[in-house]
């Protein structure tokens, strides 16, 4: 991990720090070769020309970085998370009732089985 993102995390506040992890290894177990920096001064793993942005805000972590329908359904089984186009708002508190396999659909939908047309 490059300093500036290294920065970024370390800056996460505790008790959402735990809510990153949990995504980041996701990300990188799903995708071990995929690339992390900065963009949009977010966390950015990169997969060719596929992104995905994690980043921390005050309740949770939120997820960006899809075309309209590129989340592998994750949107239309859990609406309650979905803040806009292509941002999925997710609360620690809230967390633990998504379970991992959830996460990695969303994750492999947008970094791997996604066209990139």
């Amino acid at each position: 991990m490059d300093q500036a993102v290294q920065q970024y995390v370390d800056a996460i506040p505790a008790e959402h720090r735990p809510l990153f992890d949990r995504v980041h290894h996701l990300v990188l177990r799903i995708c071990p070769e995929a690339s992390i920096g900065l963009s949009y001064q977010l966390p950015t793993y990169r997969v060719g020309r596929r992104r995905l942005y994690l980043g921390s805000w005050k309740h949770g972590v939120s997820l960006y970085g899809w075309k309209h329908g590129g989340d592998g359904g994750f949107s239309a089984r859990h609406p309650e998370l979905v803040h806009g186009k292509g941002t999925i708002q997710l609360r620690s508190a809230a967390a633990a009732a998504v379970p991992d396999g959830e996460l990695v659909a969303l994750i492999r939908a947008v970094l791997i089985d996604h066209d990139d047309a």
